[in-house]
């Protein structure tokens, strides 16, 4: 690991110079400060190494995900993670960030600009520029629902996809469900990919058939719903399995307006169970993400990096909630 030293005789400069770089000293051009930065992340230089009073920060990188009320999807992943790092002496600070700000700064140079020794991150899809930067970062990270390989400084949480999806199929099919359909968001995220497969597969493990007729994706909720959901009801499905709760709870409003009844005429599924899945009509059927426990996880995972214990992939079990969206086909 680089120290301050080690830069300062890359550059020829003095150590002082570097460290009022590093610190954002105001008498330090942004052309020098931009160097030692950029050299600072190539040398893999961590700001690790500071004093044990020092206070240590996280942040939690978020993309299109609200977490400032309970009601929100991120919510729980935050208070979930401050629960654990808090206690021990950890700041933790909150990053919305979007693509033209990651364009704008690599992401190990921002990390070190900003004093963070790790992150957690939330809400990111596969064309999001710092997916690539983080299979050669050096800054410890934890992604929740995606991942990335042959980088130990680089772990992935999440539940597990393929158990949940195993569970909603098992569950229509014990309830008499043979033609089972599948919509789902395009596949621009790499849960979305995960989940996409693991349908079919848990169709295969029960024994009913699938193909890709049977499914329907799209980038928009509304074009999924309006193009796919009729061909699948033409098609003489009996239940959908959604990749996630917007998606169902849409499928179930579209019902409505084709007078298609929920669940007597076609039992829905989604995965997630966002908040307002117990208060849709009727109530949805689900595959729950614990995302407080989620939260804690993402800590964990971050500590053991810091502590050079590397995990790669971090599964919770999934859990099937069965309310009043799902029931025995017709007839």
């Amino acid at each position: 690991m680089a120290t301050i030293q080690n830069i300062a005789d890359r550059l020829g400069i003095s150590k002082g110079t570097v460290s009022k770089a590093l610190n954002g000293a105001s008498d330090i051009s942004e052309t020098l400060r931009k160097t030692v930065l950029d050299t600072a992340v190539e040398m893999g230089y961590s700001r690790i190494r500071r004093s044990r009073d020092e206070a240590k920060k996280f942040c939690i990188l978020t993309k299109n995900i609200e977490y400032r009320e309970p009601h929100q999807f991120g919510y729980d992943f935050v208070i979930g993670f401050r629960q654990m790092a808090e206690p021990l002496g950890y700041a933790v600070e909150v990053v919305p960030v979007d693509q033209k700000f990651q364009k704008s700064i690599p992401y190990d140079v921002f990390m070190l600009q900003q004093d963070y020794i790790g992150a957690f991150v939330l809400g990111f899809s596969l064309d999001d520029p710092w997916m690539k930067d983080f299979e050669t970062s050096h800054t410890p990270t934890v992604l929740y629902d995606n991942y990335i390989s042959k980088n130990p400084f680089i772990s992935s949480i999440g539940i597990d996809n393929s158990e949940g999806m195993a569970l909603a199929v098992a569950h229509l099919k014990e309830l008499g469900h043979k033609k089972i359909g599948y919509l789902s968001s395009s596949f621009g995220s790499h849960i979305m990919q995960v989940r996409h497969k693991a349908f079919f597969h848990a169709m295969k493990q029960n024994g009913l058939r699938a193909d890709p007729s049977c499914a329907g994706t799209s980038f928009y909720v509304s074009h999924c719903i309006e193009k796919h959901l009729p061909r699948l009801l033409d098609l003489g499905m009996t239940a959908i399995i959604c990749s996630h709760d917007l998606i169902a709870n849409a499928a179930i409003v579209q019902c409505q307006q084709l007078g298609v009844h929920v669940p007597e005429d076609i039992s829905i599924v989604g995965f997630d169970d966002l908040p307002i899945s117990a208060y849709t009509s009727p109530p949805l059927t689900t595959v729950r993400q614990e995302r407080l426990e989620l939260g804690k996880c993402g800590f964990y995972a971050l500590d053991s990096i810091l502590n050079k214990v590397y995990i790669g992939t971090m599964y919770l079990h999934a859990q099937l909630i069965v309310r009043n969206s799902t029931g025995r086909p017709a007839g």
